[in-house]
C-alpha cells in the first residue's frame, strides 16, 4: 500500500473516531441537559398534597404557563392539569415573576365557569418554587368586596336618613320658640315635632332590628310557631291603618299550618308587607292574605291591587333605603326598610320571599318558609296507637272457649279495674259462680 493511501486512511479513520466522539459527547451534554430541565419541572415533594388541603384555588405552572398541578377548587376558574392559563391577566403576572424572580401581587377580576360565567374579584400571589416553577394562589374577594360595599352604603344613608328628621326636630323647636306667644300656633308645630319625632323612632327602630336579623347566629325564640297565629297578629297590629286608609283586609286559605322559627320576627316580616300593600292601596280597595302548603313549603301571600312596581325597581325593591316611589314615601312615612327587614328575616328561617307586580294591577310578596307537621295532631296520634296496642292484646288473652268483654279487658290491660273485678268479669264469662 503506497504511503499516500496509508495517510489518507488514518485520516479517515482519525475523522470518523472524531466525530464519534463529539456525537457522544454532544448526547451526553444534550442528557445532562435534559435530565436538569426534568429535575426543574418536577414539583417539589408535598407540593400536591399542600395544593389538595387548600381551600383557595392554587396552580403550579411552569415557565410557559402551562399547569403542571392544581388543586380541587381551581377547577371552576377553568385552571386545570395540562392547561394554560386562561386569562391574560394570569400570564401577565406569571411573566412578571418569571423576569423578576419575585413574587408579585395583583388584584383584578376573571370569569369563573365556562360560558357567560360570572365575574369574580380575585387576589393573586404569584412565588418562584424552582428555576422553571412558579405558585399562583387565588383567593376570591367579592363576597368580602361585597360585604365592604353594603356596610359604606348603609353607613352613608343611614346618616342621609337620620339627618332629615334631626333636622325637622330642630327647625321645629325653633319655631315653637318664636310663637310662644302664639298657642294655635305652637300646637300646630307640636303636632308636626311629634309626627316627626314619631319618625326617627320607627326610623331608629328599624335600622336596630335589622342589624339584629343580619348579626345574631340564633333566633331568639325558636319554636313550633303557628301560621295563624303569625298572620292574626299581623293583620291586628294594621287594622287602624286599613280602616283611616279605607282598605279591607281579607284573609284566607289554609289553616292549621305550622313553621319553626321565631314567631314575632315573622309577625314583624308579614306586618310589613301588609304596611306596604295598604300605603299602596286606593282607598275602597283590599289587600288579600292568603297562605297554602306545597311540596313541604308554606306559603303566605300578601297582594294588593296598587300602582305596581316597574321592572326595574322589582330587582332592587329589597335594598336598603330604597324606594320605588320617592314621593308616596315621604307622604307615608316610609323608611325604605321595610322589605329588607322582611327579606333577612325569612332568610334567617331557611326561606325566600318572591315578588310578582305589574305597574297599574298590583303586586303579590310570597313568603315561602319549611312547613313542619302540626304538633296538634301528636296526642290524636298517641291515642292511635294506644288503641292499637289494645286491640293486639285483647287478640292474645282471647281463649277457645271464651273472651273477655271489651270493657273488661281494656281495664286489665289498662290497670284501671280492681284484680277481684277482672277475675270475676273471667269467671263470668267461663260460667262460674263468684
Amino acid at each position: 500500500m503506497q504511503p499516500a493511501q496509508i495517510a489518507l486512511l488514518g485520516m479517515l479513520v482519525g475523522l470518523l473516531i472524531g466525530a464519534g466522539l463529539a456525537t457522544l459527547i454532544l448526547w451526553a451534554l444534550r442528557a445532562r441537559e435534559r435530565a436538569e430541565y426534568g429535575a426543574g419541572m418536577d414539583v417539589p415533594e408535598g407540593a400536591r398534597v399542600v395544593l389538595q388541603g387548600l381551600d383557595d384555588p392554587a396552580v403550579v405552572i411552569d415557565s410557559s404557563g402551562v399547569i403542571i398541578a392544581a388543586s380541587a377548587s381551581a377547577a371552576p376558574f377553568d385552571l386545570s392539569e395540562g392547561l394554560m392559563l386562561p386569562t391574560p391577566e394570569l400570564r401577565g403576572v406569571a411573566r412578571r415573576v418569571s423576569d423578576a424572580e419575585a413574587a408579585s401581587n395583583a388584584t383584578f377580576r376573571i370569569r369563573r365557569g365556562t360560558g357567560p360565567g360570572e365575574l369574580r374579584l380575585v387576589t393573586v400571589r404569584a412565588t418562584p418554587l424552582t428555576a422553571r416553577l412558579m405558585l399562583l394562589v387565588l383567593r376570591d374577594i367579592t363576597e368580602k368586596e361585597r360585604v365592604e360595599q353594603m356596610r359604606r352604603d348603609f353607613v352613608s344613608n343611614t346618616s342621609h336618613e337620620l339627618k332629615t328628621p334631626v333636622g325637622a326636630v330642630s327647625l321645629l323647636a325653633e319655631a315653637i320658640e318664636s310663637a310662644s306667644d302664639d298657642p294655635a300656633q305652637v300646637r300646630v308645630f307640636a303636632a308636626r315635632l311629634s309626627a316627626e319625632a314619631t319618625r326617627l323612632a320607627t326610623l331608629t327602630s328599624r335600622i336596630m332590628n335589622l342589624s339584629r336579623l343580619q348579626a345574631a347566629d340564633e333566633l331568639n325564640d325558636e319554636r313550633d310557631a303557628s301560621i295563624d297565629e303569625i298572620i292574626t297578629s299581623a293583620v291586628e297590629a294594621h287594622a287602624v291603618q286599613a280602616d283611616s286608609a279605607g282598605v279591607q283586609l281579607v284573609r284566607g286559605g289554609t289553616r292549621g299550618l305550622f313553621v319553626r322559627g321565631d314567631a314575632q320576627v315573622l309577625s314583624e316580616a308579614v306586618g310589613n308587607l301588609i304596611a306596604n300593600a295598604i300605603a299602596y292601596s286606593p282607598k275602597g280597595s283590599s289587600v288579600g292574605i292568603g297562605v297554602k302548603a306545597a311540596e313541604g313549603v308554606v306559603e303566605i301571600a300578601v297582594t294588593d291591587r296598587g300602582i305596581g312596581i316597574s321592572e326595574e325597581d322589582q330587582d332592587r325593591v329589597f335594598e336598603r333605603f330604597y324606594r320605588a316611589d320617592q314621593a308616596r314615601s315621604r307622604r307615608t312615612g316610609g323608611t325604605g326598610l321595610g322589605l329588607a327587614i322582611v327579606k333577612h328575616a325569612v332568610q334567617r328561617h331557611g326561606g325566600d320571599v318572591r315578588l310578582w307586580s305589574r305597574e297599574g294591577r298590583g303586586s303579590t310578596f310570597t313568603i315561602r318558609l319549611p312547613v313542619i307537621e302540626s304538633p296538634l295532631d301528636e296526642p290524636a296520634r298517641k291515642r292511635a296507637r294506644k288503641d292499637k296496642k289494645i286491640k293486639k292484646k285483647q287478640k292474645k288473652l282471647q281463649t277457645p272457649d271464651a273472651a273477655l268483654t271489651t270493657r273488661s279487658a281494656a281495664a286489665a290491660l289498662n290497670g284501671t279495674a280492681a284484680p277481684e273485678r277482672t277475675d270475676a268479669a273471667i269467671r263470668e264469662h267461663k260460667g262460674e259462680t263468684a
